[in-house]
Order: C-alpha cells, then structure tokens, then sequence
C-alpha cells in the first residue's frame, strides 16, 4: 500500500509479499496435512457434590515432533453458562500438559459435557486449526457428603459432658440384655437368674438397657416455600444437605434411620432401618429430589404416616413457614402429629429481612420497608412459641447453619435420654 505512494517501496515489499506467501504455506502444511496428532481427554469423578467446588481435569498429548501453541475450549453443561470459558498454554514436542479448573454445580441431577475443541498453531502463528475432539461425558451431581465425617466425629465424642458430671447409666425395663452381676440391696428381684445363682453360690441378677436403637425418621417438604434461594441453592437444597448428615449421626448413634419426602402428596418413603445399605439408599432418593409451586399437604403426610410407622418416633420436619398464617393452617396436622411422635419442625429464618433491618435507612420508603421486615421477623418468633406451646421441638436456623444446628439438637436430646 504504500508502494502506491511511494514507487520505490515496491522492490522491498514484493519479496516481502513472497516471504509472506511461504511462511503461510508452510505453516498451512504444518499444521492441516497430518492427522490426528494431538488427543485430548477430560477426567472427570464419578459423582459430584452439590455446591462444592468439584475438580475437572482437561489432558492433551502432542504425538509429533514440533512444539505447538495451544488453546482448549471445552463445551461445559449448559446449567454453568460459562461463554468464556478458555484454556491456554505451550505444548511441547512429544509431550502431554494437563491443566485443571473447578466447577461449583448449585443444582443437583445429571450434567452432560460435550466436545472438546482444541485451537493448534504454530511459533509463526500465521494460522490456526481447529481440532473437534468427540468426547460426550455426563456426571451425577449428588448431595454433599464432604461433613458426614466430621460429624461422625461429633457423633462418637460426648459433645454434651459437662465437667465434674458424672454420667450414670440409665437401667431401663427392656427386653434388651445386658449382662449378669451380683445382686446388691435394691436390685428388683424379678431378674434374679436363678441358674447362675446355683452356679455361683450366690444372688445373680439379670440387668438391661433401654433399647438404643430408636426409629429417626427426616421429613423433607418439597413445596414452593422450599423454592427460595440462599447463596445460589434452594432451601430444599440445605434441608436435603441437613437431612443426609443428620441421617448418618444416627446411624452411627446406633439408630435406625428412614426418610420421607412430600408436597401434595408423600412421594418417597424409605423404611427406618441401620443396615449398611441405608445410607446409599437415602442417597439414591436424595440425589433425585426437585422442589415444585404445590402447597405441602400435611394432611395426606399425617394420614400415610399414622398408616405406616406403628411405634412410636423421632420425626425431624423440615419445611418453611414465611406468615403465620400459614403456620396456623398447618398446626392442628402438627399437633395430631406430635401426640403420636417426638416431632421437631425446622424452618428459616430469612436472611433477606434481616439484612434489609439492618441497613440504614435514607428516605422514608426505607424506614416502610425497614417496619415491614421486622414484623415478618417477629412473626417468626411468634411460630417459634406457638410450637413451642403445642409440645412440638423448634429450631428456626439460617440455612448455612442448618446442618450444625439439626445435628446439635439430635445429640442434645440423645444426652439427655429424651430419644
């Protein structure tokens, strides 16, 4: 171009040109005439953790002799929506590079990855291929169990012991055997074994416990109050995170553990039982959990549970009340719930309000919005009494603090021999 200016720069940019045509071609050659040298593949876990951070790795391998520049961009599910997702770096000649990001799902159920696409170039970077590598994976995005073991820590350890508290064992009037031992002034002479006490020589007594082995039982309401965000995830999401880890101290506390899930009607009811099985059977049905815009019928979940459990048990609900209103319609399933079992009802606070109470208020619509919030926030408190009032166990808890507070209050009433 400026050879048409200037005439002399012609003798210099007709070479150039040339050079040009060259290194265009060669690289041309270099990079689009062999095939299939460069591999790439993604690994993956087998399952992932709902609103954790979970590895992904991307490997390439370069099979020929000549360094490369590349750039991978791989097609993520589309429940990320990452559009500039981008991986670049030098690839040696006859080598392999592997480069890993994290991905943090906030919605449970099956994630499909789709290809692969590599960008090749050369040092001249002149041109540049674009390499399709066919590589569909799905991964299942399952609950979190990152705390179940430090809860089963938690769960062995007397969390409750006070110091200079002396522990004693409770006797209980059970079937459940325990061990033979000699009589003392005050033991009930209805257990005397008498063979042992041919044997001995003198007074033994048969002694039991109360039966440890207590049926638990999480209820997780699937309606549209448990369709409110907190930090990305639903509240169902918190409660389905709270109700696996609380499952799993149970177990380990020698209890049997069950789950039943509702909205409109029960959907999902898994049978009380400790067996090894148990809790990859609670996540199984766990992982597969998705909340809709029904209202929670306590009636039907009253009427299948007075069908189904015969004996009496610890029944931890969790579900959410946002008016007293709504409370009040559901109570009287409550109430005929908690004369049958030990009923606990958790529900949230809502983190919304109370960061709204606690701004400053600059105009006059503020201090509205400001008055409103804080009667929502006493109203919760007044739910909290009249459950309370009904003989029903209460926790109102912010949902990250959900799982530290269900299981507190299990080992709670475990120490004090409530269960």
């Amino acid at each position: 171009m400026a050879a048409f200016f200037v005439e002399p720069l012609w003798y210099l940019a007709f070479p150039l040109i040339w050079i040009f045509a060259i290194l265009t071609l060669t690289d041309f050659i270099v990079l689009f005439l062999p095939k299939n040298y460069i591999d790439a593949k993604r690994i993956l876990a087998d399952r992932w953790h709902l609103g954790e951070d979970n590895s992904v790795m991307i490997a390439v391998h370069n099979k020929r002799n000549i360094a490369h520049k590349i750039a991978v961009i791989d097609e993520l599910p589309d429940a990320f929506q990452a559009r500039k997702f981008k991986l670049s770096w030098e690839m040696p000649a006859k080598g392999s590079v592997q480069k890993a990001f994290s991905l943090k799902p906030l919605r449970r159920g099956l994630y499909s990855f789709g290809n692969i696409n590599v960008f090749v170039a050369t040092k001249l970077g002149l041109l540049e291929r674009k390499l399709v590598i066919n590589t569909p994976q799905s991964v299942k995005v399952y609950p979190t169990t990152k705390y179940l073991a430090s809860y089963q820590l938690l769960a062995q350890g007397n969390r409750y012991g006070l110091p200079g508290e002396k522990k004693i064992r409770k006797m209980g009037s059970s079937m459940e055997f325990e061990q033979i031992k000699e009589y003392v002034m005050g033991d009930d002479i209805r257990t005397i074994n008498w063979k042992a006490t041919a044997r001995r020589g003198h007074m033994m007594v048969n002694t039991f416990t109360d039966t440890r082995s207590q049926q638990i039982y999480c209820i997780i309401d699937k309606g549209r109050t448990m369709k409110m965000p907190f930090e990305g995830m639903s509240l169902m999401d918190y409660a389905i995170r709270a109700a696996l880890v609380f499952a799993n101290v149970a177990l380990q506390k020698h209890d049997r553990a069950g789950l039943i899930t509702f909205s409109s009607a029960v959907d999902d009811l898994i049978a009380a039982d400790n067996n090894g099985r148990q809790m990859q059977r609670i996540l199984e049905v766990l992982y597969r959990q998705e909340t809709n815009f029904a209202d929670a019928d306590y009636e039907s979940l009253l009427n299948v549970l007075h069908k189904k459990l015969s004996q009496r048990c610890f029944l931890m609900l969790f579900t959410n009340f946002e008016s007293l209103s709504s409370l009040e319609r559901q109570l009287p399933y409550l109430r005929m719930l908690a004369k049958r079992h030990l009923l606990c009802v958790v529900f949230f606070e809502n983190t919304a309000l109370q960061s709204l109470v606690d701004g400053e208020a600059e105009r006059i619509e503020d201090i509205y919005k400001q008055t409103i919030a804080e009667r929502f926030m006493f109203e919760k408190k007044i739910m909290v009494k009249e459950l309370r009032r009904a003989g029903i166990i209460t926790i109102l808890t912010r949902p990250d603090q959900l799982t530290a507070t269900v299981v507190n209050n299990y080992l709670e009433l475990k120490s004090r021999q409530e269960l």
